[in-house]
């Protein structure tokens, strides 16, 4: 699957997030919103919230570490 997730290393979700990617072995571009502004402008257009993290995950679009929408989101990437 293609996995984007726009975070910030102050965010607690965004670490869980990572981590259950990590440990499920799934690879992901991490997009830091404090380091980049266009990365933290990207993350509100395909969301429509200003709220981290923000995962796109082949075009699905996850606000906040909802793990349920997340395995769901990854099952439909591998059918």
């Amino acid at each position: 699957p293609q996995v984007t997730i726009y975070s910030a290393t102050w965010c607690g979700f965004c670490s869980a997030a990572k981590q259950y990617l990590d440990r499920i072995g799934v690879k992901y571009t991490d997009k830091d919103v404090d380091q980049d502004r266009a990365f933290a402008e990207e993350s509100v257009k395909i969301s429509g919230q200003t709220g981290i993290p923000v995962l796109d995950i082949n075009g699905t679009i996850i606000v906040g570490f909802d793990r349920p929408r997340i395995d769901a989101a990854l099952q439909t990437s591998k059918n």
